[in-house]
């Protein structure tokens, strides 16, 4: 796949309902805007293993051991311990690879292998760790894909809530603290968290690049082209950085005022 390639699927893939939205194919396609001169099939078989052992798994275990044993035990998919900052973590095509990464680029193949098993399962965008839901008879459980899978107890998510900042009214709200996202949502949070590193170590042609996958990936959001705004910015696109502030304007015409005081600045610099 080239670089235009994964724009289209990406562009494809915002345009999606999100009954419909292609995780597994965006993901990829997130990986090879990124570099494209990689082989993305090593993924995908990980991705149909999964779902096939998945799917003979769960005819005779719940829904959420199946889960667990055949992404953790069977593929050892798991946390990165000891290298979290390590790029790797974050890119599907690598995660797939070593069988390691962060909680929401694991959960990529939790939540593509539950959705071909016919397992109902969802993101949840839990505070400075992705979690996976799993339905089931008894309600909703949920697992860390960081940590083998493990089943996460409500005491346990209130003890991470609170040590995350949350006040203790919603630390205790179950209901809350599990609540759904799309996987549209989840492979967003993936590339904010590539963003967010990405400024910290001066990369801003990085941080561009997933600024523009988010804006890709949600269509309607003007957020996204802010942030595309200050990477080209910081790196001296300064007519970009314009363009992509007049998309965000576009967008929402509530970010007006923020976005003129923007544009002011960097029109100064062009002075």
């Amino acid at each position: 796949m080239i670089h235009q390639d994964a724009t289209t699927t990406l562009t494809a893939a915002g345009l999606a309902d999100d009954d419909d939205f292609p995780l597994l194919e965006a993901a990829i396609a997130c990986a090879l805007h990124d570099n494209p001169m990689r082989d993305a099939e090593p993924a995908r078989l990980l991705a149909q293993q999964a779902a096939q052992r998945l799917g003979e798994r769960s005819r005779g275990e719940r829904d959420e051991d199946a889960l667990t044993e055949t992404l953790s035990a069977e593929l050892r998919l798991t946390g990165d311990l000891l290298y979290g900052g390590d790029p790797a973590n974050t890119d599907i095509l690598a995660v797939a690879e070593r069988r390691r990464g962060l909680s929401v680029a694991l959960a990529v193949f939790y939540l593509d292998a539950a959705r071909r098993a016919g397992i109902r399962a969802a993101g949840v965008d839990f505070p400075g760790h992705f979690l996976v839901r799993v339905e089931t008879a008894e309600g909703p459980v949920a697992l860390d894909p960081f940590s083998q899978g493990q089943l996460v107890l409500p005491s346990e998510l209130t003890r991470r809530a609170l040590c995350a900042g949350l006040t203790p009214h919603v630390a205790d709200r179950l209901d809350l603290l599990m609540a759904p996202v799309s996987d549209r949502q989840a492979l967003i949070r993936l590339q904010a968290m590539l963003f967010s590193r990405a400024l910290r170590a001066g990369d801003y042609a990085a941080a561009e690049r997933s600024a523009l996958r988010r804006a890709l990936l949600d269509p309607e959001d003007h957020r996204p082209w802010l942030d595309v705004a200050a990477a080209r910015e910081r790196r001296g696109a300064l007519a970009g950085a314009l363009e992509a502030l007049s998309r965000a304007r576009g967008l929402d015409g509530s970010a007006g005022v923020w976005c003129q005081t923007s544009v002011d600045r960097v029109r100064l610099q062009l002075n």
